[in-house]
């Protein structure tokens, strides 16, 4: 069982093209940056956004299908669906919040309310089943929302940014309740998030968009160890560089070739950690073949560690200790030397 969607419309600025499936064993986590179609593909799924072409189907059954016109109303899809800003209603209490979608399906609203009763307990909520929304915490109204979405017992369980709302203390207990409840939640999931921490501790598959594309997909693992985009080496945080491979060397452009142990040939990405990438105030001694002068464009604190970011022929961040940014005196405008080793390269497919 699983859900197969091809997702093709244009919303605004937005055209988003996406093939996306999501089987029964797994989280799914879509990730990208602001803009990239992430909610607005979770909206297409649901129903709440049409499709220009393409098709959504859950179990088999079409859901929509914009060649032949059909088209299932989102209040009869098996989908709970938890909003960024959970959308719960003010002038309902709590117990009527969660019991909305299961009355809206024609439960009775004894058994509505004895099944949201029963949620509530769950979540931890019992206490609070007369409040008022208002009256309750950021991450209390998250799991008011949550146990709406869960529920009616979807089929599938859409979650757009469930953390993204809360303040920094309190995201982490929610998180680890929201991992337990995805784990043992027996439908398919689907998670929408920015935040690469809150994807691999949640997901067990990331799908990585931008601008309306799938850019990578694979475990937290695949994706962290082969980026394959700047904005997904951004997030993990090493250099990415791109080029063409020739047995022992990658060139990056005209004017650039890094060394590279294990280059082969054809087209590849080459990552390097910031911690493999050495400063100097003048060229290293011995000349090594990955060697390049750059100027300083950033210094950034990171913990114990400094990053600094060097423009050049071969753009690189290097991550060294505060002690030696002191003893180099390096600052942003400065002028410096980038090394690495060549076995310190990591090179694959692109």
């Amino acid at each position: 069982m699983s859900l197969e969607a091809n997702v093709r419309l244009t919303l605004g600025a937005l055209d988003l093209d996406i093939e996306l499936s999501v089987d029964e064993a797994e989280v799914v986590a879509l990730l990208g940056p602001n803009g990239a179609g992430k909610t607005t593909l979770l909206r297409a799924v649901a129903g709440l956004v049409p499709l220009t072409s393409g098709y959504v189907k859950l179990d088999g059954r079409v859901l929509e299908d914009a060649a032949s016109g059909k088209y299932v109303p989102t209040e009869r899809r098996s989908i709970g669906v938890v909003f960024q800003d959970y959308l719960l209603f003010p002038h309902l209490s709590v117990l009527a919040n969660v019991a909305f979608g299961m009355r809206s399906r024609g439960m009775p609203s004894h058994e509505a309310a004895e099944k949201a009763a029963q949620w509530l307990d769950r979540v931890g909520l019992s206490a609070y089943v007369q409040d008022k929304p208002d009256a309750l915490s950021g991450g209390q109204r998250q799991r008011v929302a949550l146990a709406r979405a869960l529920a009616p017992d979807p089929r599938l369980l859409l979650l757009d940014e469930p953390l993204a709302a809360l303040d920094v203390t309190t995201r982490a207990e929610v998180r680890r309740d929201l991992k337990r409840h995805l784990t043992t939640f027996p439908g398919l999931r689907l998670v929408v998030t920015h935040d690469p921490l809150e994807a691999a501790m949640l997901a067990d598959r990331l799908v990585v968009m931008e601008n309306g594309r799938l850019v990578q997909t694979g475990t937290p693992a695949e994706v962290t160890e082969r980026p394959r985009s700047q904005y997904v080496a951004d997030l993990v945080g090493v250099n990415l560089l791109r080029g063409q491979a020739d047995h022992g060397s990658v060139r990056i452009s005209d004017d650039s070739v890094i060394a590279a142990a294990a280059a082969e040939s054809g087209d590849v990405f080459a990552v390097i950690h910031p911690r493999a990438v050495a400063l100097h105030l003048r060229r290293p001694e011995g000349s090594p073949r990955n060697a390049w002068p750059g100027r300083v464009s950033g210094v950034e604190m990171l913990g114990g560690r400094v990053r600094v970011r060097v423009e050049g022929d071969v753009p690189l961040v290097a991550e060294v200790t505060p002690a030696a940014i002191s003893d180099m005196q390096v600052a942003e405008g400065g002028e410096v030397w980038v090394s690495f080793k060549s076995t310190d390269v990591g090179v694959y497919p692109a």
